[in-house]
């Protein structure tokens, strides 16, 4: 069922290979599949091309954090938060804020 659903990303993002969710639905898909090299590739690419995009924020930090990555967390949590704020989403601010506040403590 799995790989079904990752080759039906697959057919959909060469229709429409700039399309922000179906980067982000196949980094979900790979991070599932423990492909974690694609996962963090599709995520990396969605924060630099397609910043507005806040979903992806908290889960590459994350990512990040089970990669052993703490820096690169904190600091995806950091553009993450300026991004929500400036957009008045304040939802997924609260998201980050609080997996921010949660790894600074440790």
């Amino acid at each position: 069922m799995q790989a079904n659903r990752l080759e039906k990303l697959l057919e959909f993002i060469k229709k429409e290979p700039g399309d922000p969710f179906l980067k982000y639905a196949l980094a979900t898909e790979y991070l599932r599949l423990g492909e974690t090299d694609k996962a963090l590739s599709y995520y990396e690419e969605l924060v630099t091309k397609h910043p507005d995009y806040t979903g992806t924020y908290y889960h590459l930090g994350k990512l990040y954090e089970a990669l052993g990555r703490r820096q690169d967390a904190i600091n995806i949590y950091e553009t993450g938060m300026k991004t929500t704020r400036a957009k008045n989403d304040n939802h997924a601010f609260a998201e980050l804020r609080a997996v921010y506040d949660e790894l600074i403590e440790e």
